[in-house]
Parts: C-alpha cells; sequence; structure tokens
C-alpha cells in the first residue's frame, strides 16, 4: 500500500540516540520476478496496474511464442493483487491451478504459458519526517522514534492495510492499535481484541470463527467469532506469534477470501469487512525464517511493520507518561532521588510497568494525590541495597516474567562489568569469562556499545 510523499528527514530517521538503536518503520514493496527464459531474474514492480503481455505497450513486455499479445493484467486492491487472464491462448496458472481471475499471494508461482513468474515481497524502510506532537490517541512520547512513529500511524490509519506491531511485553503496542482504530474510517465500528496467547489450541478456532449448536462436544449454542464480531471495525491478534502453526493457513484463507465458516456450519460462508492489526512480541520475521511462523501469512499481515521501542529507550518520556497517568502535573512535584531513581530504572516491564506502579501507589495512599514516599517505596530499590535487588514481577504469566528478569539482570550486568573494566572490552570479557564476540553481542542488543572499535 502506497502512502502519501511527505518531506524526509535530511538524517536517517531509524538513529534515535546515541546508542544509534533502530527502530524499523517499514511496508511491503512487491516485484514480480522472472524465473525462467531469456531475461531470468528481471525483476517488476508491482504499482496499481501492471499489464503483461508480448505487445510492445504492455507494462512488461516478454517477448516468448507461448505468451499472448495482451496476456494478463494484474489490478492491485488494498492489500491483494488481482490477476485477470485476458483471453490468453495458453492460459494463466497460479500455483499449477489455472485461473481467470484470482487473488495472488507473495511467493506465488504465476504461470503465463511457459513463463515462469513469481511474486515476491520484501520490506523496505519508510523513511518519515516525525511529527511536532507528544501524543497520538492513546499513545504518549516526545522522544524522536515516538515521534516518527506517530507520524507513520497518521497517515497510514486511514487505509485498510494490515499493520504489524513489534515490541516488548508492555510498550504499548495495545495503545497503538487503539489508536490506528480511532483514527480510522471504522471509528465508529467494533474494537475487537483477541489475544492468541490466553485461550488454548483446541478452542482458539472457534473463538476466531465461532460455531454452531453442537459443532463440537460442550457446543451447546451458537457462538460468533472474532472475525464476524469485528465487522465494520478493527480485529487486534495480540501475541500472533503463539498461533499455531496448523491455524494459521485457516486466519490466512479468511483474509484473503474475506469470507469464513463457522465450525460446524453447512451454509454459506459469511462474508466480512475487517481491518486486521496484529501485535509480536518476537521478531516475527526471525520465526518465520525459523520455521514458526508461514511465510505468506506473514507478508499478508505485515503490510506495514512499526517496531515500538523499550521504555528503557526513551527515558526521555518518562516524566510525561508519569503526568498521562497520574491525570497532572506531578513529575515536578516529586522530589529529585525519586526523578533519579525513575531515570535509572531499567523498566524491563516497560510502559505497563510503569502505569501499574503509579496505579498501587494511588491506592496505597490515603492522600487524594500520589504521596512521592509511597510511589519511591513502590518503584526504586531502596538506597541501602540499591544496585543489587532488581524488580521482579509476581503478577504475570511465569515465563513473561522470568523473561523480564532475565533481561533486567543481562542489562545491569553488562553496564556494572563495563563500568569496571572502565570501557576496555578485553578486560571486560575476561573478567566476565565470555568470548570477546559475545560479549560484544550483549552489549550491542542492549545498546551499550555502538561498534568494536568504540
Amino acid at each position: 500500500m502506497d502512502i502519501p510523499p511527505a518531506p524526509v528527514s535530511p538524517k536517517t530517521v531509524f538513529s534515535s540516540s546515541a546508542r544509534a538503536k533502530e527502530y524499523r518503520l517499514s511496508s511491503q514493496e512487491f516485484h514480480l520476478v522472472l524465473v525462467n527464459t531469456e531475461g531470468a531474474g528481471a525483476s517488476y514492480p508491482l504499482g496499481s496496474t501492471l499489464k503483461i503481455g508480448k505487445e510492445s505497450d504492455n507494462d512488461v513486455v516478454v517477448d516468448h511464442p507461448t505468451m499472448s499479445r495482451n496476456h494478463l493484467v494484474i489490478t492491485r486492491q488494498g492489500d491483494r493483487f488481482l490477476v485477470e487472464d485476458l483471453k490468453s491462448t495458453n492460459g494463466t496458472f497460479i500455483d499449477g491451478a489455472q485461473v481467470q481471475v484470482a487473488y495472488l499471494r507473495p511467493g506465488a508461482l504465476l504461470e503465463l504459458g511457459d513463463v515462469q513468474l513469481r511474486i515476491q515481497a520484501k520490506h523496505a524502510p519508510v523513511e518519515i519526517a516525525p511529527t511536532n506532537e507528544d501524543r497520538l490517541g492513546d499513545l504518549v512520547g516526545v522522544s524522536l522514534p515516538m515521534r516518527q512513529i506517530f507520524a507513520l500511524l497518521s497517515r497510514i490509519s486511514p487505509t485498510d492495510s494490515t499493520l504489524l506491531l513489534v515490541g516488548e511485553t508492555g510498550c504499548g503496542k495495545g495503545a497503538a492499535a487503539k489508536t490506528v482504530h480511532q483514527l480510522s474510517p471504522r471509528a465508529a465500528g467494533p474494537f475487537i481484541v483477541f489475544d492468541c496467547a490466553s485461550v488454548s489450541d483446541s478452542l482458539i478456532e472457534s473463538e476466531l470463527f465461532g460455531h454452531e449448536k453442537g459443532a463440537f462436544t460442550g457446543a451447546v449454542n451458537q457462538r460468533v467469532g472474532c472475525l464476524e464480531r469485528a465487522d465494520g471495525g478493527t480485529l487486534f491478534l495480540d501475541e500472533i506469534d503463539d498461533l499455531a502453526l496448523d491455524l494459521q493457513p485457516k486466519l490466512l484463507r479468511a483474509l484473503e477470501d474475506r469470507e469464513f465458516r463457522r465450525l460446524g456450519a453447512s451454509t454459506a460462508p459469511i462474508r466480512f469487512d475487517t481491518r486486521v492489526v496484529v501485535a509480536s512480541k518476537k521478531d516475527l520475521w526471525a520465526e518465520t525464517k525459523a520455521g514458526r511462523f508461514r511465510e505468506d501469512l506473514y507478508f499478508r499481515l505485515s503490510v506495514f511493520t512499526v517496531s515500538l521501542p523499550s521504555l528503557r529507550d526513551r527515558k526521555e518520556d518518562i516524566p510525561l507518561l508519569v503526568d498521562a497517568f497520574a491525570g497532572s502535573k506531578l513529575w515536578e512535584r516529586l522530589p529529585p532521588q525519586v526523578r533519579e531513581q525513575f531515570n535509572n530504572h531499567t523498566w524491563p516491564g516497560n510502559v505497563r510497568e510503569l502505569r501499574n506502579a503509579l496505579e498501587r501507589a494511588k491506592h496505597m495512599s490515603d492522600m487524594p494525590e500520589l504521596a512521592s514516599e509511597v510511589l519511591l517505596r513502590e518503584v526504586a530499590v531502596p538506597s541501602s541495597t540499591q544496585g543489587e535487588t532488581l524488580p521482579v514481577n509476581f503478577g504475570g504469566p511465569f515465563k513473561e516474567c522470568k523473561e523480564e528478569l532475565v533481561r533486567a539482570f543481562e542489562r545491569e550486568y553488562l553496564t556494572r562489568l563495563v563500568a569496571r573494566s572502565h570501557g576496555n572490552i578485553a578486560k571486560a570479557a575476561r573478567d566476565a569469562g565470555l568470548d570477546r564476540k559475545h560479549l560484544y553481542s550483549l552489549l550491542h542488543k542492549y545498546g551499550l556499545v555502538q561498534s568494536e572499535a568504540e
């Protein structure tokens, strides 16, 4: 999906701080690549329309005896590409099946007579100037990466393109999805949230598509699924990386065809008109390459990809977030030592941890507004043990709480290690008993160095 032109920052928009940590804002680009015949490897970008044939007035001219003068036309319809055979002599085939009119998916093989082309998708960085605003819907931030994200979301929200949000637990993916819905023409429609990790694999299909009475043991009533309930609005699929592999092709088919059947239904498919936004705490492309997520579904969901930064990498946003959660100008009223502890905290739970800490402090205080002493005890490490105790979250799933604690430990350990060695990485590696390359990998992971030369 093309987005309107915008002024481009004179410097790369992905470098947000001295740590040079990149936050990817990307969109899909599609190409048809010639697989065989003379000129194999040639690539043709797919725009709004692409006409293919032997005649010179086609957008793609392939001079081959099995190709018709005007063989077919490909038309972009939102996130999909519609292939229409123009009454060719030798026909049009997609993955071996002859078609007259059909939708083309990334990775599919298109055969025009004996000529083969494959549609390929890749992600390209979106260079976009940041906004001057520090808020967008439910999102708050003055940092460069957040203002770049605000600019992108403002422009893609009015479209129906699917959107993939990537980021650590608690970094605001749900708030971003809700903001996209609020800024879209579907704002008056429903906003349905479905957490793919919260339902067992045996029930998730029913939750998504619904079921008829008697479809399986325990189905005593008809159930309307999330896709149907989100009709006319937005469906937010959280933790999409936890969706079982055997269910992924069913979701893909529903999104491609814009229709589905409830479990146990014998009637015609149900059509739906829903915009889909998904979120993943993992790098979904890495999951795809590892075989844990289907490539075709990945490309179907990631028309635009936005990687949300962790709170520890945008600490300049903490004062604004504190004021937003408190509903008042609280930050400047906090004692200096409290503000310092906020800024030094690693926030493994990200924005959610900050919000929950403020909420706990508010309920524990007898005052109508937050008391700094309560806030300090809830969030900061006591001065006598500061730096010796890591924040532990006992309120979530075991796996997530463990991962948060491990991340906090690694970052704190590495920070102290580098400080003790005065930046001498070779000495730090010896002290830690780590291979130097592995240490560099860990330091890059947490933005503690920019390059080995440093």
